[in-house]
């Protein structure tokens, strides 16, 4: 059973992803890490994120770098939204991530465009989004956690920045798939998402 996760950045579809995958006992992987890992590369590199050919050369990044917490970073996260209009880039990453999914028991995946390019046979598609304000506060939250300073307004910017980059792209735009399950966690705690998530995966599922 293969479980799809797409969503705008900050709009908990990590979270619902790692919960799903926990109920479920099936492998899970976060594909914005690989993105992400591509524009640290190419920053390492030295190179340009909007230039193809330099995002390109970073899908070549270390295996190591997965499980690098600079990953997290904002800084990192505008870097990935930039690698990621590129199509060789993401034809780069697509093996990788439609391996992961067709595995042998399923496997659940979050993304931009799971449920639309990588596994649009999944068995459940869930698009879970939330207002630009509320994605923004969550961020600063998370951040603010880890002792690091940053204008909430300016989180704001990136991330409405982000989703027009996203969404705005000619190759597998941020979209819902149409069979998709569109769950909006604006007024949900963490707790609360998860339980309608998984009410309504299991209603899906009948």
């Amino acid at each position: 059973m293969i479980i799809a996760v797409d969503g705008p950045t900050a709009s908990g579809k990590g979270t619902i992803a790692r919960a799903l995958a926990a109920h479920f006992g099936l492998p899970h992987l976060d594909t914005g890490l690989l993105y992400r890992a591509v524009g640290r590369q190419v920053a390492v590199n030295g190179g340009d994120p909007d230039d193809p050919a330099d995002a390109l050369a970073a899908c070549t990044f270390p295996d190591g770098l997965l499980g690098d917490d600079v990953l997290r970073s904002e800084e990192v996260g505008g870097l990935a939204s930039r690698v990621s209009v590129h199509p060789a880039v993401r034809q780069a990453l697509y093996e990788r991530q439609r391996a992961f999914a067709t595995q042998p028991g399923g496997a659940v995946l979050d993304g931009r465009d799971i449920g639309t390019v990588i596994a649009p046979d999944a068995k459940v598609k869930l698009f879970i989004t939330a207002s630009v304000q509320e994605r923004a506060r969550r961020r600063w939250l998370e951040m603010a956690g880890r002792d690091i300073a940053v204008a909430l307004a300016e989180i704001e910017r990136d991330i409405a920045a982000r989703d027009a980059r996203d969404m705005g792209r000619a190759d597998a735009p941020l979209k819902p798939a149409p069979d998709a399950l569109v769950i909006d966690t604006t007024h949900f705690n963490r707790e609360q998402a998860v339980d309608a998530v998984l009410e309504a995966v299991r209603t899906r599922l009948g």
